[in-house]
């Protein structure tokens, strides 16, 4: 494959995004002005999906990097390998977005290692370069790309957290869940389920997220709404539904599973 082809980072069909403030205009000036920008906000909310829908909406192929506390510079930046009884260089994620213009989203980057965060820099400011210390080569960004990075602010503690050096660098967009209603509309779309279904487990959300205080390290994503809603349209019992793919999920505690499963029984 054509590492600058875009076609397989393309996105055809439209990604269903219901938006809940001015967040689609930031990101497309954010765009237009060649800003990197980072998403902040808890597991689930809908962040990348929203990057997805932006990616749709500004014609641009999206290159996704799931970070973890394994990922070297060289994840990113690329690596030689033999190939046929000969040495090649292999773009790795990061340069084929930078060659191609794609957008290249960085989720959750503070699970990288800080020292691969690093080679991001030289991207975020008007140099807009890439630098491949094993080909020499120094990389001008293609006018149209675009970094986006995104995190869980609710997750970090001193040994995770993005450096300062590396934040002042990006544009902020603050994401949180959906209000009720508008997260009646998701769930109801996404899930396959009549409105009012889609109500009670909204409902059961707002419940659980209120339970966080009581050891519940994060509160019911509007991803596992759909999770449970999408059970119940392929015909499983909803309290089930809900204790397949809310209550297990997010704890192993067995006194907090208890109280899960008593606002499940009190809704369903």
């Amino acid at each position: 494959m054509d590492t600058l082809d875009p076609q397989p980072y393309a996105i055809t069909q439209e990604p269903y995004y219901l938006s809940n403030a001015n967040e689609i205009e930031l990101f497309a000036a954010a765009f237009k002005a060649k800003l990197p920008v980072m998403l902040k906000g808890p597991t689930g909310c809908g962040k990348t999906r929203f990057v997805q829908h932006m990616a749709w909406r500004l014609k641009r192929p999206i290159v996704t990097v799931a970070c973890h506390e394994d990922l070297f510079a060289s994840d990113l930046l690329g690596r030689y390998l033999l190939q046929h009884d000969e040495t090649v260089w292999v773009d790795g994620p990061l340069t084929r977005a930078v060659r191609m213009g794609a957008i290249c989203y960085l989720d959750e980057i503070v699970e990288a290692r800080k020292d691969t965060t690093v080679v991001i820099h030289p991207l975020t400011d008007d140099r807009r370069m890439l630098s491949i210390d094993k080909k020499g080569e120094l990389l001008k960004a293609h006018p149209d790309f675009m970094l986006v990075i995104s995190y869980n602010p609710g997750y970090q503690s001193v040994l995770k957290d993005l450096k300062q050096s590396t934040r002042q660098r990006f544009v902020g967009m603050q994401f949180d869940y959906p209000p009720a209603d508008r997260e009646a509309r998701i769930v109801a779309m996404e899930g396959g389920v009549a409105p009012e279904m889609a109500e009670r487990l909204v409902a059961l959300a707002a419940k659980i997220r209120n339970v966080r205080e009581q050891g519940l390290t994060e509160g019911a994503s509007t991803r596992l709404l759909i999770y449970a809603a999408q059970l119940i349209r392929h015909g499983i019992a909803p309290a089930q539904a809900c204790l397949t793919a809310l209550c297990l999920p997010l704890t192993d505690d067995d006194r907090l599973q208890e109280t899960l499963q008593d606002l499940i029984a009190d809704l369903f």
